[in-house]
């Protein structure tokens, strides 16, 4: 994986926190980097070249005018003002590569001086068993400050713990096995056939991720929301408010349309077409 800066932009070396998507139902994790890039008016400063990731190329997702600016699959954005490192990835990892762009990314990090990481992602509702109405719609996280996924700080906010984490699962210990250098442990993967409920998690991008930067003595929160395809924008907000408040920051201090909070990004105008002829009702 190769950093480019773009030219003449510079890195903060005080964006020490990192925030990226980990993809998966509903792209939650994307659209929540979006709504965070653009209301905290982050700067593109250069993009990730990775070859684990399917080539893609777009509109400027957050300019109001099409000023040539192309996106691309892996971009990395700056916020000075909340000091905070945004990586937006706009394309999947090639099938059987996500050990591999992990470890990459993760090497990313670690060289560019990070020492926060936040990972924003989705789990399917179909596997959510406990479901609470009288709480609304419930952020669960998952970090390594502690051996059981606990963090004080995200029980404070009120986040969930994702209990289904089981650092002895074989899943999970085959992960921590890859990214640990000194691991004499030989295992494997089970193929999709041998796979089990209870290696659905580990199976996720988000926890090679979270393996990953573990791996390297980063501190590394993942926050996740289970939900449905659809219109996933609620769940978008719901995370990105999430990492809001794990950060300290207050939307009011953003650069929303309206004297601070949010600012939609102007890519999701046309994220649904537009709208339905009222006259044929």
């Amino acid at each position: 994986m190769e950093f480019v800066v773009e030219e003449g932009k510079r890195v903060h070396e005080e964006c020490s926190t990192l925030i990226l998507p980990a993809l998966s139902i509903g792209n939650v994790g994307q659209l929540a980097v979006d709504l965070l890039v653009s209301s905290t008016a982050g700067e593109r400063v250069g993009y990730l070249d990775d070859l684990n990731l399917l080539p893609c190329v777009g509109n400027d997702a957050y300019g109001p005018l099409p000023c040539g600016d192309l996106a691309l699959p892996l971009e990395v954005y700056e916020s000075s003002s909340t000091a905070i490192t945004l990586a937006q990835q706009r394309s999947p990892v090639a099938k059987g590569m996500m050990i591999k762009f992990a470890e990459n990314i993760a090497e990313f990090a670690a060289s560019s001086g990070k020492k926060d990481v936040i990972v924003l992602s989705s789990l399917d509702f179909q596997r959510l068993h406990n479901l609470d109405l009288s709480r609304g719609p419930q952020v669960y996280y998952l970090s390594n400050a502690e051996s059981d996924g606990r963090d004080d700080r995200c029980e404070r906010l009120g986040f969930g713990r994702l209990r289904e984490y089981d650092s002895e699962g074989r899943c999970w210990k085959y992960l921590s096995s890859v990214f640990e250098e000194n691991s004499k442990d030989e295992l494997s993967f089970p193929s999709e056939d041998e796979l089990e409920d209870m290696d659905y998690y580990p199976s996720l991008p988000f926890a090679a991720l979270f393996s990953a930067f573990k791996a390297r003595g980063l501190k590394v929160t993942c926050l996740l929301c289970y939900c449905s395809e659809g219109d996933n924008i609620p769940d978008a907000f719901l995370l990105a408010e999430a990492a809001s408040k794990l950060m300290g920051l207050s939307p009011d201090k953003f650069h929303g349309e309206e004297g601070g909070k949010w600012r939609i990004p102007y890519s999701w105008k046309s994220m649904y077409g537009a709208p339905p002829d009222m006259s044929m009702f």
